[in-house]
């Protein structure tokens, strides 16, 4: 069984900062890549980061604002969230593509619980 495990989130000004924690555990033999997605209410989940070791990606409404990276000694990816906007208020949900085993190749999509982030204007 795979975990992944969120924190960080809770409730800041406009213009503050959040940085969120995800933390895999369980059976993992290997991942590839991790990401941040973001569901606001009566909005579908959305892409906010993502980082593989070629790199990373970011949603347009997030560049020059948030940062994502990883911990891969601790399987542990995170969100440097600044100047945050009352828009970026969502339930953020931590993703992993995950091999669990070393055979058979296979990967799974694992999600977080998500944690909620609200920012007041």
């Amino acid at each position: 069984q795979v975990q992944l495990v969120e924190s960080g989130g809770g409730l800041v000004q406009a213009g503050g900062s959040l940085r969120l924690s995800c933390a895999a555990s369980g059976s993992i033999f290997s991942i590839n890549a991790m990401g941040w997605y973001r569901q606001a209410p009566g909005k579908q989940r959305v892409l906010v980061a993502g980082i593989t070791s070629d790199g990373h990606t970011y949603a347009d409404f997030v560049k020059g604002r948030f940062t994502i990276s990883r911990d891969n000694a601790k399987n542990t990816v995170f969100l440097q969230m600044n100047s945050l906007k009352p828009e970026d208020t969502a339930v953020y949900y931590c993703n992993a593509d995950i091999q669990p085993y070393k055979l058979p190749v296979n990967r799974y999509r694992y999600w977080g619980q998500g944690t909620q982030v609200t920012v007041s204007s």
